[in-house]
């Protein structure tokens, strides 16, 4: 198969003419196209080939314009993309991809060399942030909206995480109707309430479980993490 950069013209809801077609190589492998829409960049990454292709897309012909090649060494076995909020704007990196080898996966970051500190609005426009502009019901109801743009001028900071509201049931609320008191021994309670405690005691002891497995296994990723960062210095 013919790898190819194909960008096709809109007519309607249609897409059915190209208006330019880019022959690439004679590989067989399966092409990973990444598009970046706020610098109109379009970087095609081959599975099984050792380069990065980048191109241009402007609304006049010839449409599709070469930019350069990225190659290294090994081939890749897959490749993911930061999205533009994750870049380091102070050091102008307007992509950074996850290039995956057999037992490793190595970042690989592309930079527009400035000499000025300042912050580069014609590289940083403002950008989809994370916040989805509709909720799942809106969106099956029909409804349709842009996305929620961000400003990187002073870095991507994650905005305060929803409030998560969680309805706790007493298990009071279950306790058998109050009757006649009398009095009673720790071992005349009912049985269904010993029960119930020892259900809680043993929910209790699994989540503190769960707990310390999730944070040795953030400690392992933090230390994965860093030495990925030191490798790339």
């Amino acid at each position: 198969m013919v790898c190819s950069d194909c960008m096709q013209r809109r007519r309607g809801n249609n897409f059915e003419e190209p208006v330019a077609l880019q022959e690439m190589d004679t590989s067989n492998g399966v092409l990973l196209p990444f598009y970046d829409p706020d610098s109109s960049i379009i970087y095609l990454c081959g599975k099984g080939d050792s380069s990065i292709r980048y191109f241009e897309i402007t609304d006049e012909p010839p449409f599709v314009h070469y930019l350069n090649t990225f190659s290294s060494k090994e081939p890749q076995r897959g490749m993911g993309f930061m999205p533009k909020r994750g870049l380091d704007v102070s050091k102008c990196e307007i992509a950074r991809f996850y290039k995956l080898h057999e037992r490793k996966c190595e970042p690989i970051i592309m930079t527009v060399p400035r000499k000025s500190d300042l912050f580069q609005d014609d590289l940083y426009p403002d950008t989809p942030g994370p916040e989805p502009a509709l909720e799942a019901d809106e969106w099956l109801a029909g409804q349709d909206a842009e996305p929620v743009l961000i400003s990187l001028r002073d870095g991507y900071v994650p905005p305060k995480h929803r409030e998560l509201r969680v309805t706790k049931r007493n298990i009071l609320d279950a306790r058998p109707p109050t009757g006649p008191r009398r009095s009673q021994s720790a071992s005349d309670a009912p049985l269904s309430q010993q029960h119930t405690l020892e259900t809680l005691l043993e929910e209790i002891k699994a989540l503190r479980e769960q707990v310390q497995a999730q944070e040795q296994r953030i400690t392992a990723l933090e230390n994965m993490l860093c030495e990925l960062v030191d490798g790339t210095d």
